[in-house]
């Protein structure tokens, strides 16, 4: 801090009223702020030196000693540098070579603990907890995972390598696709990162790099090398870097994003900024492996039926046993029909499928899964609502009749489960404004009608049993 700044704290402090802006630290040398030089090494009495112009203080120094005119006893003599901490300089020079022998150490021990690794069928009972349906989707992550996380445990147990089991979902929008990721990862305490297939470009135009879905999981792991090495990457929205079709231009977020994470899909070491998404950020570099790191794809592919429809007219149509053209139009399990020339049809190169090599559907929900959705999860919606009311200790309910409304509204949107909060949100904001201003109500039963619009939810006061109101609070 120079002198002038000095004084201005000071006065501040003696008028009461202490000034919390902290002022720029420049280097006493080349008089580079901190922003542009990096950062800055701290000396005794207000002295700021960058590591550009350490480094050529210290090799003038060895060049001096080398050539006879300069002993290192003098150094404690210069004017200036008799205050300096060396043995301090020293030790915090130091500290990336001890950063490195430690995580030496660390990878010499084993990480993972074959013995704790969960089995399938413990992986997809805790799954069951929190997701509804979609088991076939569940034992497929939960088979995937184990075997994955065994091949990581056992990787130098002996010759015969075991490859990797990078994993592709499919399926409508909000079936499940990212709370299933979600709630693997909590089960397995490794880091997780979710990143967004749609912002990512090929290096060198707007966008993120490929390589910030690693930076992501690597602030996930605290910046743990060793321990992002062993983590999960979730990639959503993967179908929306398709080839694009009939254009002209470079697909700079299509094939070439494709192209991209070929190599992390497989396997190699790839240098990331700590801290940042992008290499051009001033920040240090670190490498990660992602050898071990478990890719799971996800994405809704839109008109992928139709890709499917057509293979399978083309089929049979021809001749006198041929299926009629609309014989798929309704299919429920269409999607569970997809094969690897569907996907190059829909536009992913042969080399980005071949990478993921475990491919499976989830199932679009029904009215019935809607329901279950609403009340049988460990966090499920109505168990949410029924805790904040519990805190003004009010009981909530709702009748069979009302959950099937919901779910039969919430189909309507075509958003997936993501419709049961929206919907709810929209019902439940007069109750939750309405009853902390009356301490006497103790318990509301949402109805049919009301989900209906033709009529309002029961109000019950304490100690009653018998419905009090059944029109208040009507939207």
């Amino acid at each position: 801090m120079t002198d002038k700044y000095q004084d201005e704290f000071t006065e501040g402090e003696e008028n009461g009223k202490k000034d919390t802006h902290e002022p720029e630290k420049f280097c006493s040398l080349c008089h580079r702020s901190e922003h542009v030089a990096g950062k800055l090494i701290d000396l005794p009495n207000h002295i700021h030196i960058c590591s550009d112009c350490m480094q050529k203080s210290f090799d003038m120094m060895n060049q001096q000693m080398n050539n006879g005119n300069l002993n290192y006893s003098d150094l404690f003599h210069m004017p200036g540098i008799s205050m300096i901490d060396l043995t301090g300089l020293q030790n915090q020079m130091a500290q990336p070579k001890k950063k490195a022998e430690e995580k030496r150490e660390k990878q010499q021990e084993p990480v993972l603990d074959l013995k704790k690794i969960p089995a399938p069928h413990k992986i997809k009972a805790t799954l069951d907890e929190y997701v509804i349906g979609q088991e076939y989707a569940k034992k497929v992550m939960s088979v995937a995972v184990y075997n994955h996380y065994k091949r990581v445990a056992t990787d130098t147990m002996d010759e015969i390598e075991i490859e990797k089991s990078n994993m592709l979902m499919i399926g409508p929008t909000g079936c499940g696709k990212t709370y299933l990721v979600k709630t693997l990862a909590k089960l397995l305490d490794v880091p997780l990162a979710i990143a967004d297939a749609t912002s990512l470009t090929e290096a060198g135009y707007i966008g993120d790099d490929i390589e910030s879905v690693v930076s992501k999981l690597l602030a996930a792991a605290d910046n743990d090398v060793s321990k992002a090495e062993h983590g999960i990457i979730f990639i959503d929205e993967i179908d929306k870097i398709a080839k694009k079709k009939n254009t002209n231009q470079r697909d700079v977020s299509g094939e070439a994003v494709q192209q991209g994470l070929l190599k992390l899909l497989e396997g190699s070491e790839v240098e990331v900024p700590v801290g940042a998404n992008s290499k051009n950020a001033m920040v240090p570099l670190t490498t990660v492996n992602t050898k071990n790191i478990l890719f799971i794809c996800g994405g809704a592919f839109p008109d992928l039926e139709n890709i499917i429809k057509e293979r399978l007219n083309k089929q049979a149509s021809i001749g006198f046993y041929a299926d009629l053209k609309d014989k798929y139009d309704n299919d429920p399990h269409l999607l569970e029909k997809v094969t690897v020339e569907d996907l190059r049809a829909f536009g992913m190169i042969p080399e980005f499928i071949g990478r993921l090599p475990i491919i499976f559907t989830l199932n679009g929900l029904t009215e019935d899964m809607l329901v279950k959705i609403l009340r049988e999860p460990k966090n499920a919606i109505l168990k949410q609502y029924q805790k904040l009311l519990a805190l003004d200790e009010v009981k909530l309910e709702f009748d069979e009749g009302a959950l099937h409304a919901i779910a039969a509204k919430a189909l309507e949107k075509n958003t997936g489960a993501r419709a049961l909060r929206a919907i709810l949100e929209e019902y439940m904001l007069d109750i939750m404004y309405e009853i902390p201003k009356d301490d006497s109500i103790g318990q509301v039963i949402i109805t049919r009608e009301y989900i209906e619009g033709t009529g309002g939810p029961q109000i019950l006061l304490r100690g009653q049993e018998v419905p009090l109101l059944e029109t208040a609070y009507q939207g």
